[in-house]
């Protein structure tokens, strides 16, 4: 700041960072003086909007707006002389003009209402252009929130969030209307528009014109009342305002507001669903009677700000399911009865004795929950080492992290994003390969989708759907199914055949280039091209456009990894980084995107056969004997079973019993049918829910948990992230958090464990672990997190290897891969290929969303998509009947005609549900990763027949008119304030004085 400009400020001196906006110069400058400058349509996380005029301040005698103002040397600015005061009055006058202050029956009177705080700042008593109501209905359509036209002051910080901060680019104002209001696809119902119900725009709307529709009759005292009873007390506040003025009314408002302190709590947690890592806090009530969940509000979290999608903001409604488990229960032939703690733990307790004993630890298994905490995972892989003494144990990365983790320990050391998501939005191109970002994490893909649009990022997809990214793309890569590998090879080839690669970077911080560069020699354009179906031509594109950009991350999903050749093709991605320098610098580097909210975390703390937390080694003596030193007990020397190891060891009778909390493991493990006989065999299985889930169908005994809003711990997230979350409710029922539940059963296997919160479960990982030795809760605290790894100091690091990388020699290696053909592929009988995913509304099997109804509402049911091209060829229209037959099972399906597949290929989604659904993995095979066990769900082929209809109504649509995809977004530079100031009616305030009337006139 010492070469900064310096500016007067209301004649005080203040120096401003080159190129901030005035107006975050003045807050700073005038906030320690309790003043404050009126600013309705500005905020920090929007940037200037410039529609509101009520931050008018006079720079060197002439008006300006202060947030459409860069600060600049020597400027002499005034926030409170005559002229800039008149201008910010008559701008607010206008404001008022446009709501109706009912602030005490308001629902949003909860201290942070913009308009409210600015009448109060400056002091208004009464205002001179009256309340003019519009001529529109409330739009009720969305099932989360509402939209009221008359309360909305055109601000534009909704369209700003749309169209520049999520970029979905739904809301416009219609400023050339008679009565400008917000738009909708451009005048469209909100339900049946494209908002995909992410709630930006509600979170940052400064007054109640977008409410969440939980608030609506509950946040208040008064709020409740029957809607006439509130208009009449709206009606007598208006009847009194002229004589009393708003003050006295407003005193009212603020100690109703004051009073909702008491029965409305605010709690920070991390979002349960994917792996970006969204915290948040969440308004709730409680009685005796009601858990009412009010918000979620975004504002603070590292990873997201103002920002939620759709599951994060309303997806909630699980945690009050009348169908969540509140009771132990025991099976008793095919019935379930419900059992107390004590019997249950007893007969856990002793059957795992009885097994042990007769067939040894390693007859039992353990797996841990990626939604669960980091300390839930550590207890489990500590009971299953130190109490049962095996490793066979394991979480639901192997079925889709693990190959992306082994792909960048053989390259740079780390099985973890080499940056941060801040480092995405900064690169120069991203290359997405294999995953559907904008829905699978969609407040990450934000990141992206704003950088490409306002700053120029360059954008590549590889996929097989042309989902929203693909259509975004600068470049959209189509390759044939499994041949990833190839076209990234051959791109590297042609990188480092034509001088394009960073040879200094090579020579200093890359071993192995000549034994690597010499494994390429197969793998040409021209090959490459024939087997992927990507010209030549194109592939020479890419290959400049990355060896050229000012940064390169790749993103990358289980369209990578859930291939035989997962591990080596995650591994071709970081020789590409390698090649082109994109490593160990901002905006660059291996972003494998985790798919559930603590699937890093569960690998991190040694929920795997091979690894303690942190990833060292089991069968190292060293480190062995450091964990037996600390838990007072031998341990095994072997690396245990994986996840996929374990079916087949049940079905050699080997395998007599399972430990599994917080997995739907018959659904979501690949040749479900497979699967499912094999938990069917089990001697004694033990399953850990929060509802009775497919799962639970094979269980001897189900022990029910807690949710994420019900317990305390820490969450990792995607950015290697570590964060806190707090405990919202009390457990419903009887229901337990997971550790609190692995620890009574390893009290009475013997251990005596005392954790009395999760805390003291950290206290002892991080001496343990060194990739979390300074990991402390008051390190965590509120908002603070830690990016591993974390000195024992408390310093982390959000961008990996700036020193060197994670090798004893400092050094990368370059990873030869070969080429293999992927399993299952299609023949005369199975012609088709599916493909399977994610989709936005839901996550996963749908367990916990499809219990949200507004989420079932927009997406009720399972599908599969076809192409046009193929719907003309077989006879299909979306809401047929199909038959999908591989080699290993069938399903009855819907259909969805789409151009988002292309040809012979079908995509069909995880969510299954509803008794009519059935899961995408009763067709998928047992194939694997080689390296890592990984199935190759992205692997299948399938014939499908088409089923005769029962029914002369012609076929309904799988996915109602209601859906976002059905919408048609009208993409625009934010909110287009120049089209206000072309209206005949807009003057800039202050050309005439206009004087609201305050308590001293």
């Amino acid at each position: 700041m010492s070469s900064a400009p310096t500016i007067l400020i209301n004649g005080k001196t203040c120096k401003v960072k080159p190129g901030e906006l005035l107006i975050e110069a003045i807050n700073r400058a005038i906030a320690d003086s309790g003043a404050a400058l009126p600013q309705v349509c500005y905020h920090p996380r929007l940037g200037p909007i410039q529609t509101c005029d009520t931050c008018m301040v006079e720079i060197d005698g002439k008006l300006a707006r202060a947030c459409g103002t860069t600060a600049a040397e020597g400027m002499h600015v005034l926030t409170a002389s005559p002229l800039a005061d008149a201008a910010q009055r008559e701008a607010f006058d206008r404001i008022l003009g446009n709501h109706l202050l009912y602030c005490t029956v308001c629902d949003n009177n909860n201290g942070n209402c913009t308009v409210h705080n600015t009448t109060a700042l400056l002091g208004v008593e009464h205002q001179t252009i009256p309340y003019k109501p519009k001529p529109y209905a409330v739009d009720m359509s969305n099932p989360f929130y509402r939209y009221d036209p008359d309360q909305c002051i055109l601000c534009g910080r909704c369209v700003e969030a749309c169209q520049n901060v999520q970029v979905n680019e739904t809301l416009s104002i219609g400023w050339e209307l008679d009565h400008p209001r917000v738009l909708w696809d451009g005048g469209a119902p909100i339900g049946e528009s494209s908002c995909v119900s992410c709630g930006h725009c509600v979170t940052v709307c400064p007054c109640n014109a977008l409410m969440e529709k939980p608030m609506l009759q509950h946040a208040g005292y008064f709020t409740g009342l029957p809607k006439q009873a509130l208009n009449n007390m709206i009606d007598v506040v208006k009847g009194i305002e002229p004589e009393l003025g708003y003050g006295a009314i407003l005193q009212v408002s603020e100690i109703e507001s004051a009073m909702r302190e008491d029965r409305i709590k605010k709690t920070k947690t991390v979002c349960t669903y994917c792996g970006v890592g969204c915290s948040f806090d969440i308004w709730t009530q409680e009685s005796k009677t009601e858990r009412h969940i009010l918000k979620v509000e975004p504002a603070h979290g590292a990873a997201n700000g103002i920002s939620t999608c759709i599951k994060g903001k309303f997806g909630w409604e699980y945690v009050n399911s009348q169908e969540r488990l509140t009771k132990p229960l025991i099976r008793e032939g095919n019935e379930f009865r419900e059992a107390t703690w004590d019997e249950v733990l007893t007969l856990v307790a002793s059957k795992f004795t009885e097994i042990k004993t007769t067939y040894g630890p390693d007859a039992l298994s353990f797996i841990s929950s990626s939604k669960c905490t980091n300390e839930e995972s550590y207890l489990m892989q500590k009971l299953a080492r130190a109490v049962v003494g095996t490793n066979n144990m394991d979480n639901c990365s192997r079925y889709c992290q693990a190959p992306a983790t082994t792909g960048l320990f053989r390259t740079v050391g780390y099985g973890g994003d080499a940056g941060s998501i801040e480092d995405i939005e900064k690169a120069g191109l991203v290359l997405i390969i294999g995953s559907n970002t904008a829905e699978s994490h969609p407040v990450l893909a934000t990141r992206v989708k704003r950088s490409h649009k306002l700053r120029g990022q360059k954008l590549i997809v590889a996929d097989l759907r042309e989902h929203e990214m693909a259509r975004r793309a600068d470049v959209f890569l189509h390759p044939n199914p499994g041949t990833d590998l190839l076209w990234l090879s051959a791109i590297t080839r042609y990188i480092l055949d034509n001088g394009l690669a960073k040879t200094e970077f090579l020579k200093q911080w890359v071993n192995g280039t000549d034994t690597y560069w010499k494994s390429l020699d197969s793998f040409t354009l021209e090959m490459a091209s024939e087997r992927c179906g990507i010209a030549v031509e194109t592939l020479k594109q890419v290959a400049h456009m990355i060896a050229e950009a000012d940064g390169v991350c790749v993103l990358w999903a289980m369209g990578v990894t859930q291939h035989s050749m997962g591990s080596d093709t995650s591994t071709a991605i970081s020789n590409l980084l390698l090649a082109t320098g994109n490593y160990m610098r901002p905006g660059a580097g291996a972003y494998p995107l985790r798919g559930h909210n603590n699937v890093q975390g569960a690998s991190d703390h040694g929920a795997m056969p091979n690894y303690f937390p942190g990833y060292q080694k089991v069968d190292d003596p060293e480190i062995r004997a450091k964990f037996e030193k600390a838990w007072g007990v031998p341990l095994p020397p072997k690396p245990g079973l994986d996840n996929h190891l374990m079916i087949d060891a049940i079905h050699e009778g080997k395998l007599k019993s399972m430990y599994l909390f917080g997995e739907e493991m018959s659904l979501v493990d690949s040749n479900a049918n497979y699967v499912a006989d094999a938990l069917a065999k089990l001697d004694f299985f033990v399953v850990q829910e929060i509802f009775f889930s497919e799962t639970c169908r094979f269980a001897d005994v189900i022990l029910p948990a807690s949710p994420s809003l019900e317990k305390e711990g820490t969450f990792t997230s995607t950015e290697r992230r570590i964060q806190r979350l707090y405990q919202v409710f009390e457990p419903l029922g009887e229901s337990r958090p997971d550790w609190k539940i692995i620890q009574e059963i390893a009290n009475r296997l013997g251990a005596n464990w005392n954790y009395q919160h999760p805390s003291e479960i950290y206290e002892e990982i991080a001496p343990l672990t060194p990739l979390m030795a300074g990991v402390t809760y008051e390190r965590l605290e509120g908002y603070k997190t830690l990016q591993w790894p974390v000195a024992a100091d408390g310093s982390d690091q959000p961008l990996l290897y700036t020193k060197e990388f994670a090798f004893p020699d400092g050094k990368a290696r370059f990873y030869p891969v070969a080429w293999s053909e992927p399993t299952d592929q299609p023949d005369e009988e199975y012609d088709l290929h599916l493909n399977n995913g994610r989709l936005l509304e839901h996550f996963h099997e749908g367990n916990m969303t499809y219990r949200t109804e507004g989420i079932r509402e927009k997406t009720p049911c399972a599908f599969v998509e076809v192409s046009p091209s193929l719907a003309g060829e077989r006879g299909i229209q979306s809401g047929s009947w199909v038959q999908l037959t591989s080699r290993y099972g069938k399903v009855r399906v819907q259909t969805l005609v789409t151009d988002r597949v292309h040809d012979h290929e079908l995509y069909m989604p995880m969510n299954s549900m509803d008794d009519m659904d059935e899961a995408v993995n009763r067709l998928t095979s047992s194939h694997t990763d080689t390296a890592t066990h990984t199935p190759a769900y992205k692997e299948t082929s399938v014939h499908m027949k088409v089923l005769a209809s029962t029914t002369a109504a012609p076929a309904k649509s799988p996915l109602p008119k209601t859906n976002s995809r059905f919408g048609h977004p009208t993409p625009q530079r934010g909110v287009e304030v120049e089209r206000k100031w072309k209206r005949a009616d807009y003057r800039m305030p202050g050309q005439e004085l206009v004087q609201i009337k305050t308590a001293g006139n």
